[in-house]
């Protein structure tokens, strides 16, 4: 049966990773997800499921070892981080370039550099657009609750599996340190069948697979990105994720995920209080992009805000998605801070409508 308890969004990650049947956890600790390793540490998952936690020396260590379980073809995750993410940088790109599933969790934090430890959502090009070298993608889930933190961790894990891909929790500080209730699932076996695609040694009438991202030939390495965009197009086709709220009768949008969707609920009402009618479309997905529903919104609305805890990122494919047909504008905060509703009112009113 389903469990409802009261826990921290990061706590929600880790007992969900554990329920979900997670064979190791590497990771460091980093303010403002530390709570996902010391969690796990303090629960002890080894004496319930025989899942590995540890603490390595860095990210970077931390990184190349769940590339090491992806590769045996293990259920493996991280977290970490802005800064801690962006040294990870290199071993995502080889995982993905090996083709190998694994779960990341980014809690983000403001930047850049060390930044601050409050709240940002400024890792949106590092997470969707390819934060490390190379022409390869994450999936990219965007909770905005502590429910959606533990329900995108299996989510995760599945869609990374299915696609052979790695998978991002892209969340933030606000909701990695809030109380909310959340539903658990039942405890899940771990896997006890090894893919066929894993590294596994030699077998008798088997030769051993030979898991890399390198290849000299640049004729095959070309047919293999072409094969992984390909993959790319599948998830764009068939994974696309979000809600929509109010947004039957809206004449303007509000785009916005995580902290800043859960924000524009309460501006969305405020708006309608004053006789403006205004919808929120949260992307749940944020590679893959909702594009599609954007575009078929731009055709009913005379604008679109995007709001962002940043300078200004979602807000680059939200304009691409419309392609032109209406003016979108960008409402952002900064340095941990969040926005406050009204804020968010009198943008849409000074950028969208009054500009």
């Amino acid at each position: 049966m389903k469990e409802l308890k009261l826990m921290k969004g990061n706590e929600a990650i880790a007992e969900a990773a554990i329920r979900a049947g997670a064979d190791a956890y590497f990771g460091y600790p980093i303010t403002p997800q530390s709570e996902v390793l010391e969690y796990l540490m303090a629960e002890k998952p080894h004496e319930r499921t025989g899942m590995v936690v540890l603490q390595a020396e860095s990210e970077v260590a931390a990184i190349n070892m769940v590339y090491g379980g992806a590769a045996c073809g293990r259920k493996v995750f991280t977290s970490s981080s802005s800064p801690g993410i962006s040294l990870k940088q290199e071993g995502i790109s080889y995982i993905a370039g090996s083709e190998l599933p694994c779960l990341i969790v980014n809690v983000v934090r403001g930047g850049p550099g060390l930044g601050t430890i409050q709240p940002s959502q400024s890792d949106y090009f590092q997470a969707t657009k390819g934060g490390g070298h190379g022409d390869y993608r994450l999936i990219v889930l965007a909770p905005s609750s502590v429910q959606e933190m533990a329900d995108f961790v299996k989510l995760g894990f599945d869609l990374a599996f299915k696609y052979r891909n790695p998978a991002m929790i892209l969340t933030d500080g606000a909701i990695g340190q809030m109380m909310e209730k959340v539903w658990l699932e039942e405890q899940q076996p771990r896997m006890t069948e090894f893919p066929e695609w894993a590294t596994t040694g030699k077998k008798p009438g088997k030769e051993r697979n030979i898991i890399t991202s390198l290849d000299l030939d640049s004729a095959m390495q070309e047919k293999f990105n072409l094969k992984i965009q390909e993959k790319y197009r599948e998830m764009e086709e068939n994974e696309v994720r979000y809600e929509t709220f109010e947004c039957d009768d809206a004449e303007y949008l509000l785009v916005a995920y995580g902290t800043s969707a859960r924000i524009c609920q309460k501006s969305v009402q405020l708006a309608r209080e004053k006789g403006i009618k205004v919808g929120l479309l949260r992307p749940q997905t944020l590679f893959p992009f909702p594009k599609k529903k954007i575009s078929e919104m731009a055709s009913q609305v005379k604008g679109i805000l995007s709001v962002e805890m940043s300078a200004g990122q979602m807000v680059e494919d939200i304009k691409l998605s419309v392609e032109g047909k209406v003016k979108v504008g960008h409402f952002g905060r900064m340095g941990g801070i969040i926005h406050s509703a009204e804020e968010i009112v009198t943008a849409l009113e000074q950028k969208i409508i009054g500009g």
